[in-house]
């Protein structure tokens, strides 16, 4: 390779090596204007685009200890890099694209990774690095009441609901006591003492027989 090549080969490395992403899109039908105008637009999200030759960007890729994805670079090729985060860069790409109807994106390398173009897409439908982790910072600065009524929910609903069953027990149980102490027609007849009557008479002890009165002298 000839030395002109070569150190166009070797910024293109050490800019990819720095880069936690590359967005490869179709520079085909991309006029002047347009190119300047998407350049303006990554400008402060830190990302930058350049047209390469795709055999220069395969060498890049190769050196930089990149996945080869040799067979998605065809045709006139546009990259896109940055050093910050790549959700902001895929949407602006993804808006540009919708609007100018050019500049479609082939594929995605993130962190050394090959994305396909369904998951850089998805990519730039999240919210920044910065508003996600604000998000969560902002969750866990949440006052403490509503961090720990959102931990001890279960725990609250399962004693309320063992404290209603408690005290349906101890409704029921004077009813049932009640019934207990209140004997049926039945066993409280048979239950009540036999009264004698004429027609069934009580054994009486027997009469001891008198003896006559003797005369007197």
């Amino acid at each position: 390779m000839r030395p002109e090549k070569a150190s166009i080969v070797s910024d293109l490395s050490e800019k990819l090596n720095r880069s936690p992403f590359l967005l490869v899109t179709d520079y085909k039908q991309m006029k002047v204007d347009q190119f300047g105008e998407l350049r303006n637009r990554l400008a402060p999200a830190g990302a930058e685009v350049r047209v390469v030759k795709n055999s220069f960007l395969k060498r890049a890729m190769a050196d930089s200890g990149m996945p080869d994805v040799g067979d998605k670079l065809t045709g006139q090729t546009a990259i896109v890099m940055g050093d910050k985060d790549v959700a902001p860069v895929a949407k602006i790409l993804k808006l540009f694209a919708a609007e100018f109807k050019i500049a479609a994106l082939k594929i995605g390398v993130i962190d050394k990774a090959v994305m396909s173009t369904a998951d850089v897409e998805a990519l730039a439908e999240l919210p920044a690095r910065e508003i996600l982790l604000a998000q969560l910072l902002g969750l866990f600065q949440a006052p403490a009441t509503r961090l720990v009524r959102v931990l001890n929910e279960p725990a609250a609903a399962f004693a309320r609901l063992l404290k209603a069953k408690g005290d349906k027990e101890k409704s029921v149980a004077p009813a049932e006591a009640k019934k207990e102490e209140a004997p049926a027609p039945a066993e409280a007849a048979a239950e009540a003492p036999v009264v004698p009557t004429a027609e069934a008479p009580v054994d009486a002890p027997a009469a001891t027989e008198s003896k006559p009165e003797e005369p007197s002298a």
